[in-house]
This record gives structure tokens, sequence and C-alpha cells, in this order.
């Protein structure tokens, strides 16, 4: 269950802001690079998401051997791509290549991905994340796998992790963010509005008062960046943010932000701008939704629109890198966000 003192393990170090890169990142060794950068710029973490490119693991991996400070963690890691003792073992591995800096993030992805290159089914999301997390949680505990068949005996990991390891939850759907609270100890959303993040806190109010031990779920936002030398440009930075989860990451973000956002309107605005197809255009109707679910701003503004994330209620804020623009360009986006 959740715990003060794992709350504390992460975020890591002084800072309270992180960074990492999307589940399209297709260049691993800009990702190394950009990790290590993160580090000499004082970011407390560096998160890798796992989709259909590179297996975050292996990544987290490379990354761990040639940096010695900075907290590593799957952001995230889909329930349905591995067993939950595949997870443990990974995650447990990764600590032990990390020297205890490694946070284990899990999420219950999206249909098309799940589907579209797993072959499995995407049903009953929160049943798989609630039963995937007890199980891992189990295993690294250096307990024996839950295990409900006859005839079966359930085992132990054989080479459990010497250090707690703290399990970050992705999640958007209010009984996803009331099983964070109940089972994981950070709650890592993404997309998730800036003005609603108290709405948040008492969704996973509710999740703890299930638990077996009662104790505050850490609120780790992974936020969008969006950020340029000049505003406009930072404006189709949101934009493209927006148009790649509304129209490609199947119907979780548009329903959310549609819905439980109260965001219909922004986004009917969005997509009407760019029925053409060209480049992404942010219109003024749209803009009080790219301001509360992004980091939109000039380098100048970059670290005052940060600020307002970890003002709003976040404890702690995972700056995640866009695709499509050359690395020099995301390098120049840490150093503008750089903590302190």
């Amino acid at each position: 269950m959740a715990s003060a003192s794992a709350n504390r393990a992460w975020p890591a170090g002084g800072s309270r802001v992180g960074a990492g890169v999307t589940p399209f990142q297709t260049d691993a060794e800009a990702t190394i690079r950009l990790a290590v950068r993160a580090e000499e710029l004082g970011y407390a973490r560096f998160g890798t998401a796992e989709g259909w490119t590179h297996d975050a693991v292996v990544v987290l991996t490379q990354i761990a051997g040639v940096t010695s400070r900075i907290g590593l963690g799957t952001g995230v890691l889909p329930v349905w791509s591995r067993t939950p003792a595949a997870i443990a073992m990974a995650a447990a591995g990764l600590q032990r290549a990390s020297g205890g800096r490694f946070a284990l993030g899990l999420g219950a992805s999206s249909p098309p991905l799940v589907e579209g290159l797993h072959g499995v089914t995407w049903q009953q999301p929160v049943g798989r994340m609630r039963s995937t997390i007890v199980a891992v949680r189990a295993l690294l505990e250096g307990g024996r796998l839950p295990l409900d068949r006859e005839g079966v005996r359930p085992l132990r990991l054989g080479a459990p992790p010497e250090r707690r390891i703290p399990i970050l939850l992705a999640a958007l759907s209010p009984p996803s963010v009331r099983l964070a609270g109940e089972l994981a100890d950070h709650w890592l959303p993404f997309l998730w509005a800036r003005s609603r993040i108290a709405d948040g806190r008492a969704l996973l109010a509710e999740g703890e008062a299930r638990a077996e031990a009662r104790a505050d779920t850490g609120v780790t936002v992974s936020v969008p960046l969006a950020i340029a030398e000049e505003e406009e440009t930072a404006r189709q930075i949101a934009a493209g943010w927006l148009l790649a989860y509304l129209t490609r990451m199947g119907p979780l973000y548009p329903r959310t932000l549609r819905d439980q956002f109260g965001f219909a309107r922004e986004v009917d605005a969005l997509l009407e701008a760019n029925a053409d197809g060209g480049f992404p255009r942010l219109p003024p109707a749209a803009e009080g939704m790219a301001r509360d679910v992004t980091v939109m701003a000039t380098y100048e503004e970059a670290s005052d629109a940060v600020r307002l994330w970890l003002e709003a209620g976040a404890d702690a804020i995972d700056l995640v890198l866009p695709l499509g623009l050359p690395e020099e360009l995301l390098q120049e986006m840490l150093e503008a966000t750089a903590p302190g």
C-alpha cells in the first residue's frame, strides 16, 4: 500500500521538476543524451514511456549506465504488454542497475496500442490495473504471486529488490484515479487540467479511504511541454500535442477533455481549425484549454508557467518533451525549464 516513506522517496532529491519523452520517440540515442543533459541541469527525474517504438526497460537500463543521480521511471509501462512477474523482474533489475533510483510507472495505455500492437483485447482496464499492481507489489516485497489456481504452487521472485520500489499509476477516469489512491504511491496523470488538480485529489482521497493502511498519495503531474522562443511557435507545438492525443490515441483523451473537463467547444474549435491537415494551429477559442493542460509559454516565461502547476497543488511535475523537433531544440527546452 501507499506509504509516507515511499512518497518521500519519489520524487528524489530537492527538485520537484522532472522530464521525459513520449511513447512516440523513435531515437533511443537522443533519449539517452537528453536524460544525461537533464541530470546535468538538476532535474529530479527522467521518464520514458513505452508505446510501439522502444522497450522502455531497455532504454532506461542504458540511461542508468550513463547517469548517477537522476531518478528514473517508466512513464508509463502498459499493464497489458507483460505479465505481472515480468514487470516485477524488470523493475527489480532496473532498481539494481540504477542503484535504487527507479520508480515503476504503470498505466492502462489505449485500445489502438494494446490491440494493434500486442493483439490483446482492451477491456476492463481498471480491473487489469488492480490485479497487476497487487501482484507486482506482492512479488517486489518478497511475497508469492497472488494465484488462485488449484494444483499450482505460487512462486516468489528469486532476486527481489533490496530497496522498495515506488509504484506510480497513470490514471484519468474517476475509477482509475481512485485506484491510484488505494494502491499506488503516486498518481501520474497526463493531459489532466491544471484547474482540476483539486478534483483529482478528492478522488485520490476516496481511494485512500479504501486502503488497508491510510496514506497520502503523491501527485506527480505529467504535462506536455510546449515552449519556444516565439509565442506563435509555442502555440503550434501545443496544438500539435492536443491534435495527436485527440485523433490518434483512442477515445479516452477526447472523452476526458470534452466531458470530464468541459472543453467540448474548445476541442471542436481546435479540430475545425485543423481540418485541412496542415501545420498545427491553435485558434483563440482553444487557447484556454491549451494553457490548462500543457505548459505553453515562451522560453522567458517557461519557469513561471511550470511554477503555476506546483502552485495549483501538484507535488511534482514531469515535463514531457514533444515529438518531431530537432534534438538541439529539445535540449534548449530542457535548459529553459531547468530547476532552480
